[in-house]
């Protein structure tokens, strides 16, 4: 895990450039990568270590706290090559996946990287490194964790440009305190092959949620689909649209449908939706009679669904919670 330090010798950090074995001639001279350096003095050795890597830089610390760790970038190519480095806020697509913002207020504000000017070390915001064919730069960076930081997560990422592509390395870093796991699911709707809903991370951790599905119709139930792990990573604070395939949709049904999402730390929510699958173009042809006989069975089943609520109203008292974070 990276560890706390002065600032004074943060500022004193230095670049270290060691020879990588030659890459292979079919290697392009622009394939370079970054990856967070492993064997770093103050880092917690894990079983990604043990295997000759760790998938992404993990921080924690109080506010007020200076973190250390550090980047490898490779050029095996037989051209030099420089690289921008920049630290960035970590976000979600609006389909779950993993991007970053394009401003940084939360932590790739908080990286810094050392950099000799006017003969005197500074922590900047980005740093150019220039990479010879053949070598490896260990790049070292700081986490100032503010005195007034929320506990909690804030995921962010070291970006790396050059040679026409820009590449990440993830950062997870926890700030001290007490945290709050917490989500909603919104927004769900049934359509023939799918059902839509939104997911919202309320706390102050990232969450990875499991997602339960069941629908039932007029003759019983459809859809019963136990938990299973999305793939997603939700963000604090982060909003994600997501769908849910049923392709064997009935095509005369009216079905009413229940979502359940759970995630570590005690964060559950549920949310339902409806839907009434009529075809239309048979009813058409059929003539009137079919279509009123329908309406009668239409308005039956709403009827039933809605006694039905409000007997769940009655039997399950309600307990309202304060959730935080800021949804998009």
């Amino acid at each position: 895990m990276p560890y706390a330090l002065s600032a004074a010798r943060t500022l004193g950090l230095t670049l270290v450039l060691s020879l990588s074995a030659p890459a292979p001639t079919a290697l392009a001279d622009d394939g370079w990568s970054v990856v967070p350096s492993t064997g770093t003095a103050g880092t917690a050795g894990t079983a990604a270590d043990a295997a000759g890597g760790r998938p992404y830089v993990y921080a924690e610390g109080a506010p007020g706290t200076v973190l250390q760790d550090t980047v490898s970038v490779r050029n095996p190519g037989a051209r030099p090559l420089t690289v921008l480095l920049r630290g960035a806020d970590a976000d979600n697509t609006s389909a779950g996946g993993f991007t970053v913002r394009k401003k940084a207020t939360d932590t790739g504000a908080w990286i810094g990287f050392a950099r000799t000017t006017d003969g005197r070390r500074v922590a900047v915001r980005e740093v150019s490194v220039r990479l010879p064919a053949h070598t490896r730069a260990e790049v070292p960076f700081t986490l100032s964790v503010p005195a007034g930081a929320a506990p909690g997560d804030h995921p962010g990422a070291i970006v790396v440009s050059g040679g026409g592509r820009s590449a990440a390395v993830r950062v997870q870093l926890r700030v001290s305190g007490p945290t709050l796991s917490a989500l909603t699911v919104e927004h769900v709707a049934v359509r023939a092959g799918r059902i839509s809903y939104e997911l919202v991370n309320r706390g102050t951790t990232v969450l990875t949620p499991s997602l339960a599905v069941h629908a039932d119709g007029v003759f019983g139930t459809l859809l019963d689909r136990a938990p299973r792990t999305l793939p997603v990573e939700l963000l604090p604070g982060r909003r994600v649209r997501l769908g849910e395939p049923w392709p064997d949709t009935p095509a005369l049904d009216a079905v009413d449908v229940r979502l359940t999402v759970t995630a570590a730390g005690g964060a559950r929510d549920t949310a339902t939706g409806s839907a009434r699958f009529v075809p239309w173009g048979a009813v058409a042809g059929a003539g009137g009679g079919l279509a009123a006989v329908l309406g009668a069975w239409l308005a039956v089943r709403r009827h039933r669904r809605r006694g039905r609520d409000d007997e769940a109203r009655e039997e399950q008292p309600r307990t309202d919670v304060e959730l935080t974070g800021a949804v998009s």
